[in-house]
């Protein structure tokens, strides 16, 4: 049976010491760590998650700006605020709440972002950083993986690493960062031959491709760690992940659930890069 890896437990202490970290910092340097994030149009989900990064900030003891801003608003009028946020001296992070509606161009916005306030780490700088290994901030929700894995005293050195997704905001990062920790790492996605057999061998499987219960038990090897990433609504309104938890479970080593595992990391993370986005301004 396998271990659970408790994401609030670990993001709670997390938050705890990040606010220990803005308490010193603030009281040395004179400011708080600044968040701004924007939000274009009524997206339902984006609402809940801009008012939980407000929450958070709170909670940690940042100053945070909001930007609800309405559909119709043009890449102008967006480019324009952006601009201004970025000679805020109060803002040390920028997150524009993706996606936008379809009129407005993701690439230009998140191009506009200073890369030293991109806490996203979206913008072409940043992700070249991660490559080499040379970054300041990492994308939330790879970074929260990390740290789970981390916390769980889970050695991922030599170990075979398998990725489900090949997304720019989850699967690629993720698997630089198990690089980066020394894994030997494998990416999969929608066109892999043979996707079960190659799972079936990862010591660390992570499963980020946003099709609820996809993962299961022949895909699983016995022992492994399995973090799954997804995050899917099912027709009783009931979330789920990308791994069939009844399945995984008696097989692997450690796993996290749905909810409770990867997703109370991802806003943590955002408050860990905006606290180190303000300690380089003042280096």
């Amino acid at each position: 049976m396998a271990k659970i890896i408790d994401g609030k437990a670990i993001s709670k202490q997390i938050r705890e010491e990040i606010a220990a970290e803005t308490a010193e910092f603030a009281k040395n340097s004179g400011f708080k760590p600044g968040l701004a994030v924007i939000i274009v149009g009524e997206d339902p989900a984006s609402q809940v998650y801009v008012r939980n990064k407000r929450k958070a900030c709170d909670e940690v003891g940042f100053y945070s700006e909001s930007y609800e801003l309405p559909a119709e608003t043009t890449q102008e009028e967006l480019e324009t605020l952006v601009d201004k946020l970025n000679n805020d001296d109060k803002i040390h992070g920028i997150l524009v709440q993706l996606p936008l509606p379809k009129h407005l161009d993701e690439t230009r916005v998140l191009l506009k972002i200073n890369p030293e306030k991109d806490v996203d780490a979206f913008h072409p700088y940043n992700v070249g950083k991660i490559m080499i290994g040379d970054y300041s901030f990492l994308p939330c929700t790879p970074a929260g993986v990390m740290a789970l894995i981390e916390r769980s005293e889970i050695d991922v050195c030599g170990k075979k690493c398998v990725v489900i997704g090949r997304s720019n905001i989850v699967g690629k990062p993720m698997a630089m960062l198990l690089l980066h920790s020394h894994g030997t790492v494998t990416i999969c996605h929608s066109r892999t031959q043979n996707l079960a057999s190659i799972c079936k061998e990862a010591d660390i499987l992570v499963a980020a491709i946003g099709k609820a219960d996809f993962v299961g038990a022949d895909m699983i090897k016995e022992g492994a760690v399995v973090i799954d990433v997804g995050m899917n609504r099912k027709a009783d309104g009931k979330l789920t992940g990308d791994v069939n938890f009844a399945e995984a479970e008696p097989l692997a080593s450690y796993i996290t659930p749905v909810p409770g595992g990867v997703g109370p990391m991802t806003i943590t993370m955002l408050m860990q890069n905006t606290l180190t986005a303000a300690k380089n301004k003042v280096k």
